[in-house]
């Protein structure tokens, strides 16, 4: 259920196109529908926030897990389930042959029965994005397309958790571009997207090891910067917690921090951010 969707459902019902009852029964699994006893499916999530419940893979059984996204998906234009690995896909993808697996993202999509996500069913929809006279990049040709997230990546290993944050926000109705391998090992590989980068509405940084491109891009740009340690790195990286701190001591302002490989965090705070 969407603002839309109420909309057009309280319409029928002052036009006498559909009476009360049927309007209350459409209504009935609000604010949220309990399944049995493993779950209880927040079905009001899109009115209050503009975009569905999201759907995290690990530690559900396939029964539970199938259960879940088929309510989901219909009530809601369009499900993610993140964290699914290609076991758990092909479970949701025999059950769901629309549906589509992110691989590299580990995140599975699955769109509504009666077709796809359209641009009026949601408030993250880019074609509804409300654009300033005065252009926000400082491109002039870019007047008339949306702002645009940036997701960087420092290494080719940080790969997974930026197609996390990268098909997150796309799917949330973000412009997503990407630049990967950039990391501070060769500082010239970032600045050669200098350009690019200070076009950027919000910026996603991914990187492990010691963390250091979050500041790096953070100095760089006035825009906001979303930082995601991962765990990639030697030993004394501990699993993450290195670049975790490093990103939360930047002294560069405007950098938020997410939880470690916290790709599906970032997304969304950036598709938030681009909605705003």
């Amino acid at each position: 259920m969407n603002e839309i969707k109420l909309r057009q459902l309280l319409e029928a019902v002052h036009s006498g196109a559909t009476a009360i009852d049927d309007a209350l029964q459409s209504l009935r699994d609000l604010p949220y529908e309990a399944l049995d006893d493993f779950a209880k499916l927040d079905h009001h999530r899109e009115l209050r926030q503009g975009f569905p419940e999201v759907v995290y893979c690990p530690g559900k059984a396939p029964a539970h897990l199938l259960a879940i996204v088929e309510k989901l998906s219909v009530r809601s234009e369009k499900v993610l389930a993140t964290r699914a690995d290609p076991e758990t896909a092909a479970t949701l993808l025999k059950r769901f042959p629309e549906a589509i697996y992110h691989e590299a993202a580990r995140i599975v999509v699955v769109t509504h029965k009666e077709g796809e996500h359209s641009a009026e069913a949601g408030d993250f929809s880019h074609a509804k994005t409300q654009r300033r006279e005065e252009d926000l990049s400082g491109d002039p040709d870019s007047i008339s397309q949306p702002p645009f997230t940036l997701v960087l990546a420092a290494g080719t290993a940080d790969y997974p958790v930026a197609e996390e944050a990268a098909v997150t926000a796309t799917e949330m109705g973000c412009r997503v571009e990407r630049l990967y391998d950039v990391g501070v090992a060769g500082l010239h590989r970032l600045l050669a997207h200098r350009e690019t980068i200070q076009k950027a509405y919000v910026l996603i940084v991914v990187a492990g090891m010691e963390g250091a491109l979050a500041s790096v891009v953070g100095g760089l740009v006035s825009r906001p910067v979303i930082a995601v340690p991962t765990s990639v790195g030697y030993g004394a990286s501990f699993g993450g917690l290195a670049p975790l701190l490093t990103m939360l001591n930047s002294c560069a302002a405007g950098v938020s921090v997410v939880n470690i490989d916290n790709g599906f965090g970032a997304g969304y705070l950036a598709a938030i951010i681009t909605r705003r």
